[in-house]
């Protein structure tokens, strides 16, 4: 499946673009509309940056609080530390772990949210953030013929942007 974005800058623009692609012969279900009064990011299914965010420190902490608990855990036995004296050593040894697990959870939240937040989302994120400045988006799905003629037609619009994807295919 291919995939044309156009961001346009006002409703009259995108619903003049829209109305030249129905008349080219391009199905309703082939056209989409996002902005004020039309689909939404979330319904359209944009990826929500912050969610990505979430899912990328979720993951990275799977590894990194066990290897930190085991991190924190042998360093504590092998330099002899004692974190509190009312506790006995083996105590002191499971401090020390619960401390790198706190830490590897951090570095997850740190690493994994922030590569998540500017990296995970691709071109979702300006796309989002076109929309809340008022701009539209039209998007056109299909062939990549189909999308080569809408091309050709949308450029008519003059739109702010203008930008072709295609979806991977599973080999």
């Amino acid at each position: 499946m291919n995939y044309l974005i156009a961001v346009l800058s006002n409703r009259v623009q995108a619903e003049a673009a829209y109305s030249a692609l129905e008349q080219a012969g391009l199905a309703d279900s082939q056209i989409d509309i996002l902005g004020s009064g039309y689909k939404s990011a979330d319904e359209y299914g944009l990826i929500d940056p912050n969610q990505q965010a979430r899912r990328g420190a979720a993951d990275l902490a799977y590894w990194t609080v066990p290897f930190g608990f085991a991190a924190g855990f042998a360093f504590n036995l092998l330099s002899g530390i004692e974190i509190s004296a009312a506790i006995p050593p083996v105590g002191n040894h499971i401090i020390g772990g619960l401390l790198g697990a706190a830490s590897g959870g951090l570095g997850a939240y740190l690493v994994g949210g922030g590569v998540g937040l500017t990296a995970g989302s691709g071109d979702a994120l300006p796309y989002r953030n076109r929309l809340n400045a008022g701009k539209y988006l039209l998007v056109v799905k299909g062939s990549e013929e189909l999308t080569h003629r809408a091309t050709s037609i949308l450029r008519q619009f003059e739109p702010e942007n203008l930008q072709g994807y295609s979806e991977p295919t599973n080999a």
